[in-house]
C-alpha cells in the first residue's frame, strides 16, 4: 500500500511535480496571498537555482501552473521547510497533505533524517496537518511573525524524524 493510499489520497487528479524558473511569478503570487511578508519572483528564481533547495509544486487538473508549493533547504542530513503555501481556491481539499507527503518522501530519499519547520501559533489547519504527519513541537518563539495589522504572532518550532531504517519512508 502506498503512502497516498494509506492517507486516502490515491483518487485525486492532483499531482506533485518539479518546478522551474517559469513558475517563479506564480509562486510569488501564491506566497503573497498566504503571508504578510511575501517573497518576490526574483527570490523564487534564486531558490529554484539553489542546489540545496528542493521545491515541489502541486498541480491540479491540467493546469500547467502550480496551485501550491513546498520549499525546503537541505544541509547534510537535515532539512528545514521554509514555506508551504496553496492558492486560496485550492485550500481545504486535502491536497496539502499529498504535497507534503511527496516532499517528505523525496527528502528521505535524499538522505534527510530530520525535518524542521516553524508555523504561526494559531494556524490550526497547518498545525493539525503537521501533527498528523508526525511533527512534534520543539520550541516556541513569542512575537516572531509580524501580522498585516501590526500585531505579532508567536512561532512554534516543529521537527519530524524520518525513519532512517526504512529508507525513504515517512509516517
Amino acid at each position: 500500500m502506498s503512502l497516498l493510499d494509506r492517507f486516502g489520497l490515491a483518487r485525486s487528479t492532483a499531482r506533485v511535480g518539479p518546478l522551474g524558473p517559469r513558475h517563479a511569478l506564480r509562486l510569488a503570487e501564491i506566497h503573497a496571498a498566504a503571508f504578510a511578508r511575501p517573497w518576490t519572483a526574483e527570490e523564487f528564481d534564486g531558490f529554484l537555482l539553489d542546489r540545496s533547495v528542493r521545491i515541489d509544486g502541486l498541480f491540479l487538473g491540467r493546469d500547467p501552473q502550480p496551485a501550491g508549493f513546498v520549499l525546503s533547504r537541505m544541509t547534510l542530513d537535515e532539512a528545514e521547510i521554509l514555506s508551504v503555501a496553496l492558492a486560496r481556491w485550492a485550500r481545504g481539499r486535502g491536497e496539502a497533505r499529498r504535497l507534503l507527503l511527496h516532499h517528505l518522501q523525496a527528502l528521505a530519499h535524499a538522505g534527510v533524517r530530520d525535518v524542521h519547520l516553524e508555523v504561526e501559533e494559531g494556524n490550526d489547519p497547518a498545525l493539525a496537518l503537521y501533527r498528523r504527519l508526525g511533527f512534534v513541537q520543539t520550541g516556541h518563539r513569542p512575537g516572531y511573525y509580524a501580522r498585516p495589522d501590526g500585531t505579532r504572532a508567536s512561532a512554534l518550532s516543529m521537527t519530524l524524524r524520518l525513519a532512517p531504517e526504512e529508507a525513504g519512508s515517512v509516517p
